[in-house]
């Protein structure tokens, strides 16, 4: 995993099975972001067969099958949709397909797993959840910056421990490199890929729904704004935003593409959350000056003050979960209220986002 660059994130952990060689088959489609060989990496350690890979892009389905030898290409997406062994499909599509590729995946008997930002659009969720609906399919997101970090995976486990009571206060930090030279060209169309509260800002409002226990939330207060990317005019290197929990909880997070090149990682992310009792710090990627290794998680409550290196020791559960979910119809990796609930937030923070790009109309002072 090349540790540089987001783009090609994708952890790997012991394999864990949760069913039998066989039981659970899934499909690849819609290659265009490198978070699918996480997403493919986490399901095929918990048991899953990959049976099926499809791109338009020959050399993106070639690089594919050298990694997951054995796998089959597709001549169309049709094939696998048609499929009846194909079970779930996981597709990290660009982000303003995503939303009508779920659709065709569920009208089509089959559970769908997509990669974040799950919908460009308000209009794109609404028709998701009534086609969830409608057939009894899961709509499932990789909210990697959860799901599949181990320090933030412990954090949560510290939390429904009581170790540091009830959460109060969820502040993420994600700042990102942008590494432009190698981005795809819809990496900088607004329409496409949905601004940035839409697209990296959605990991940051799932992880305050999750540990600070919320149903609903309110955005109080969101901005973006292009700062030092004018060959990009499109483009959004900046946002931020405050949010408001259903129980009096709150957030602030900050997304950015301002990676310094020195950074051994290709993002210093950061969670800190305060609760009745303690706090949490959660190092994802890096401790600067001090190890470039990822998962350090510093906390403190009445027993005193704590720290774990945790790298290597949690595993990631929530794909087995996911697995077993499809099997049995249960939710246990995550509800699908919760996931389109992260998916409007981060939606609406967009929306009403004000522009701070430097000459731009919208920004008033008062």
């Amino acid at each position: 995993m090349n540790r540089k660059n987001g783009m090609t994130y994708a952890p790997t952990y012991e394999s864990k099975p949760v069913v039998k060689a066989g039981e659970f088959i899934i499909a690849a489609i819609a290659l265009d972001h490198g978070h699918i060989y996480g997403m493919c990496n986490g399901l095929v350690e918990a048991g899953a067969e990959l049976k099926w890979v499809y791109d338009p892009d020959e050399e993106k389905v070639r690089s594919f099958i050298s990694k997951y030898p054995g796998v089959k290409a597709a001549g169309s997406m049709e094939e696998v949709l048609e499929d009846p062994e194909v079970q779930l499909i996981a597709a990290a599509a660009i982000p303003s397909e995503r939303g009508p590729l779920g659709n065709r995946v569920m009208a089509h008997g089959k559970d769908y797993f997509t990669d974040k930002a799950p919908f460009t659009t308000l209009e794109q969720l609404e028709t998701a959840r009534a086609m969830a609906a409608a057939t009894n399919k899961k709509y499932m997101v990789y909210y990697s910056e959860r799901l599949h970090v181990e320090s933030a995976i412990y954090a949560g486990q510290l939390i429904q421990q009581g170790a540091i009571g009830r959460v109060l206060q969820v502040i993420g930090l994600g700042p990102h490199r942008l590494n432009a030279p190698n981005r795809p060209e819809w990496f900088f169309q607004r329409e496409k890929y949905g601004g940035i509260l839409c697209d990296i800002g959605s990991h940051q409002i799932e992880q305050f729904l999750y540990y600070a226990d919320c149903q609903d939330a309110s955005v109080i207060h969101s901005k973006v704004a292009n700062y030092n990317h004018p060959t990009y005019p499109e483009l959004e290197d900046f946002g931020d935003a405050t949010l408001v929990g259903d129980n009096g909880a709150t957030q602030y997070f900050r997304v950015d593409w301002f990676t310094p090149d020195g950074l051994g990682t290709w993002g210093d992310g950061r969670t800190m959350i305060m609760g009745t009792e303690g706090y949490i710090e959660l190092r994802k990627y890096t401790d600067i000056s001090r190890s470039n290794t990822p998962d350090h998680v510093y906390w403190v409550n009445g027993e005193g003050e704590h720290y774990e290196h945790v790298a290597g020791k949690v595993g990631f559960p929530f794909f087995g979960e996911l697995i077993l979910d499809c099997l049995n119809r249960t939710e246990l990796a995550m509800t699908q209220t919760h996931v389109f609930k992260a998916a409007e937030l981060c939606l609406k923070a967009q929306e009403q986002a004000i522009n701070l790009t430097p000459s731009n109309t919208q920004i008033t002072m008062e």
